[in-house]
């Protein structure tokens, strides 16, 4: 398995994993067109963040976005995981740990990053699972949102 950068080549199969993770983990069916245009977006702006992918044997396996978010407390930014997919037939096989150490490594290697957050659904215990055994701690924090759209 490698981690690696994904670029533009790599949106049609970052849109798939996403129209099949919201499915999956929520069952929200996705306009598919507005998906495109939301994993586009993030290549023609590198502000919004970037994805990750990870291949086994020339085949795209996972894949993970990852987006800033400027701390003042800490005069640095934290890179939040979000959008992760990993194809069934390859979990619980490490993937999300290659994922999180190469993460992890691109915080420890910079002066401008400082850690690196998550949010998950309260629901998917198998996912919680997985992001305590690489040391991952529950945050005191509660996610609250408002959102305008209605799935």
């Amino acid at each position: 398995m490698k981690v690696k950068k994904a670029n533009k080549e790599d949106s049609e199969v970052i849109i798939d994993f996403q129209l099949k993770m919201a499915y999956e983990t929520e069952k929200l069916k996705l306009n598919k067109a507005i998906v495109s245009k939301g994993v586009l977006a993030v290549f023609s702006n590198p502000d919004k963040g970037f994805y990750l992918i990870v291949k086994s044997n020339d085949k795209t396996i996972a894949s993970v976005m990852l987006t800033p978010e400027w701390s003042d407390w800490r005069n640095s930014t934290f890179l939040w995981i979000q959008s992760l997919y990993v194809l069934p037939e390859f979990r619980k096989k490490g993937v999300f740990k290659r994922i999180y150490t190469y993460v992890q490594s691109l915080v420890n290697d910079s002066d401008d990053l400082t850690g690196i957050k998550l949010y998950v659904d309260q629901n998917n215990k198998i996912a919680q699972q997985a992001y305590a055994n690489v040391g991952m701690l529950k945050s005191h924090y509660q996610l609250f949102e408002w959102n305008k759209f209605d799935y």
